[in-house]
C-alpha cells in the first residue's frame, strides 16, 4: 500500500483531483483521520474535512506510483 498527503482548498481543486484518480485503473482511498472515501467520487470527496492535510492510500505498481505522484504534485503541498 502506497501513500501520500495531500490538501485540497477549493471545488476546482476537487474536480481536477477527482479527475486524475478516475483515470487510474487502481482503487484510491482518501482520509481525513475520521473518514476513508473513494477518491474517485466527488461528492464522497466532499464528506472529508478538508481544512487538514488529507492521506490517499493506493495500491499499485512503483511505476504508477511514481506516475500518479508526478500528476498530483500540485496537491502535494
Amino acid at each position: 500500500m502506497k501513500e501520500i498527503t495531500i490538501r485540497i482548498g477549493s471545488v476546482q481543486q476537487v474536480l481536477d483531483f477527482v479527475s486524475l484518480a478516475t483515470a487510474r485503473p487502481f482503487r484510491i482511498t482518501v482520509s481525513d483521520g475520521h473518514h476513508n472515501v473513494n477518491g474517485k467520487s466527488f461528492l464522497e470527496m466532499f464528506c472529508l474535512n478538508a481544512q487538514q492535510p488529507l492521506k490517499v492510500s493506493f495500491d499499485c505498481s512503483e511505476e504508477e506510483f511514481q506516475q500518479f505522484s508526478r500528476d498530483t504534485e500540485q496537491f502535494q503541498k
